[in-house]
């Protein structure tokens, strides 16, 4: 009886070191970017250095985003078909996809894998300059470490995800298309004639608006966690995994808090 009180006590204790190693981090990712902001503010960041993120971060993605759209727009299809059977007419099925696609499927599920992708590496890449002492000799010389370092690549995320997302909503659909005309028996004039239906600019606004804040979280996670590492290559390691676990719980939490705002506040009478 007499350890209970004590277990209970050491539980207390780890959830508030917990709670407050949470509120520090937040603080400091805070602070990274305020000096960010402000040092970009002041100066911004070569254009070459952009576009050079850009392509890493966009171009450099568009493989494994075609894979990973493709499938969705067909398990979509897929899915949709089945359970609109004897229900709803399957002339809705494009509509049903094109929705479901432009808004949640496509800025979600490329920002889960553009994060993957994107967010380790970044974090490798700043996390390996941050062992080998790179970025205090930048400071060394002068350097502002957020300007040259940062801003690009958070720059560089925040303009692309929204292109690769719109990108990856065409393959989707295209992908539904595919399976709804060959596997479902739905004809393509049927399949347009939905897209075209109900098809809603807000819709598009919206994915493109997730995107842009899912597109800064994945570079200000990666940058930060990079920023943060010790310890040699292990501590890579760790940095990389928690950049990556960070950037998909976050762009989760801040989706329902996206669709909220935008569908409950901003587009509720439009």
């Amino acid at each position: 009886m007499s350890e209970t009180p004590s277990l209970a006590r050491a539980g207390m204790r780890f959830a508030l070191r917990r709670v407050e190693d949470w509120v520090s981090e937040i603080g400091s990712v805070t602070l990274m970017v305020r000096d960010t902001f402000v040092s970009t503010v002041k100066r911004l960041p070569a254009l070459r250095l952009v576009i050079d993120q850009m392509d890493t971060i966009g171009v450099g993605s568009l493989g494994l985003v075609v894979v990973v759209s493709l499938f969705t727009g067909a398990v979509a299809a897929v899915q949709a078909a089945y359970q609109f059977s004897n229900v709803v007419p399957l002339k809705y099925l494009g509509a049903v996809i094109l929705r479901s696609v432009i808004i949640e499927l496509g800025p979600v599920l490329t920002a889960l894998v553009v994060g993957g992708r994107v967010g380790a590496a970044i974090a490798a890449e700043l996390g390996s300059m941050k062992v080998t002492e790179q970025i205090d000799a930048l400071r060394a010389m002068g350097i502002n470490p957020m300007r040259f370092l940062v801003a690009p690549r958070v720059i560089a995320s925040t303009l692309m995800l929204p292109v690769i997302t719109v990108f990856s909503d065409a393959i989707a659909i295209l992908g539904g298309f595919i399976v709804a005309v060959l596997s479902i028996g739905v004809t393509p004039g049927t399949y347009i004639s939905g897209l075209k239906d109900f098809f809603y600019v807000k819709d598009l606004l919206s994915g493109i608006i997730k995107a842009a804040v899912f597109g800064n979280i994945i570079g200000t996670m990666g940058c930060y966690f990079g920023f943060q590492t010790e310890g040699g290559a292990e501590g890579v390691g760790v940095a990389t995994t928690r950049a990556v676990v960070s950037s998909c719980v976050l762009v989760l939490i801040t989706d329902y808090l996206l669709a909220t705002v935008l569908f409950r506040i901003i587009f509720r009478d439009s």
